[in-house]
């Protein structure tokens, strides 16, 4: 029999394929694309390809290697290569995740296991960021002023689109459907569950009341551009896609939805990074000026915890701080 040296390697150790860390990663990507979870596959993908960057042994790796020596010269590669704190967090919420399934599945280590308590602890890798929201002046001249560039024009209403219906995320704007909008005894709402967490257990939809300037956005973008299938708005723009196609097609439109806010901000002389990110940042920051309740503020954006909710906002904007200090 012409054995390859792995397998020799695997009937000498008595090791299966079930106890190699890597090929279980593999599996786990394969179903994560076959059930659909594109986004999520492809976070797994590139997880995987940085760890082979940092050990060329990882097709050997078992389980009970990946332990807290191991993840930690892993974030010592990282830091090496640049990345930032939220980067690096980005890969190890990955690589954690694989090691829970696979201990929950019971073929993992979970003696070795390196997270949690008295191990690496990723929320520590959290850095704050810049924030990403609309000065009120920069957000008034945004929704008063009507782009020449039709382009720049159809990003500046699915930027407001997104702005009231509670910074509503361009993937959720995309897969919105007709029957979505429901008839509700004080008006029309559209009930959602966002893409990145619906297929959890206990998520609650969305509701958004339709108000005048929402249907007025709705009808706008439908006007200058023919929806397709059921879709809501026309950022899908073929017909039939489902799957991974649907996905990249949905990639694709992004990208350009991004150039085109950046030529958006030219053009009416903001000078801000506009970007799909901001329309969220600027709803939340909005609804925290006008003493809305942070509870509620999260519950508005979807978001499992509060913590999630307060990388959104600062605790107190300067005008707040520059008020308190007069009373010194």
């Amino acid at each position: 029999i012409d054995w390859t040296l792995n397998q020799f390697e695997d009937a000498f150790l008595n090791t299966s394929k079930q106890g190699k860390f890597n090929a279980y990663f593999t599996d786990r990507i394969a179903e994560l694309h076959a059930t659909g979870h594109i986004g999520n596959s492809q976070t797994y993908k590139q997880t995987q390809d940085m760890l082979r960057s940092y050990d060329r042994k990882l097709d050997q790796r078992l389980f009970s290697d990946i332990d807290l020596r191991y993840v930690r010269g892993f974030d010592m590669f990282l830091q090496k290569r640049g990345c930032c704190g939220n980067t690096r967090k980005f890969y190890f919420k990955a690589l954690r995740a694989i090691l829970n399934r696979a201990n929950a599945e019971g073929v993992g280590s979970v003696a070795t296991y390196p997270f949690g308590r008295g191990g690496f602890e990723v929320s520590k890798l959290e850095e704050a960021t810049a924030k990403r929201y609309l000065p009120a002046a920069e957000l008034s001249k945004l929704k008063s002023t009507t782009a020449s560039n039709p382009q720049c024009e159809y990003a500046r209403k699915l930027f407001l689109f997104s702005y009231y219906c509670y910074g509503i995320s361009f993937i959720d704007m995309a897969m919105l459907t007709a029957a979505q909008i429901k008839q509700m005894e004080d008006g029309d709402y559209i009930v959602y569950k966002r893409q990145k967490i619906k297929r959890q257990k206990g998520v609650k939809p969305i509701s958004i009341k339709i108000t005048p300037a929402i249907r007025q956005l709705i009808g706008s973008l439908q006007a200058a551009s023919p929806t397709v299938d059921d879709f809501l708005l026309p950022i899908v723009t073929r017909s039939g896609y489902t799957g991974e196609r649907l996905y990249m097609h949905i990639r694709a439109r992004y990208s350009k939805y991004q150039k085109y806010l950046r030529l958006l901000a030219e053009e009416l002389g903001i000078d801000f990074h506009l970007t799909s990110y901001v329309s969220r940042h600027t709803a939340a920051m909005t609804l925290q000026r006008n003493n809305i309740p942070r509870e509620v503020i999260s519950q508005m954006l979807g978001h499992a915890d509060l913590e999630t909710t307060n990388i959104y906002l600062d605790s107190f904007d300067n005008e707040v701080i520059n008020e308190a200090a007069k009373v010194l």
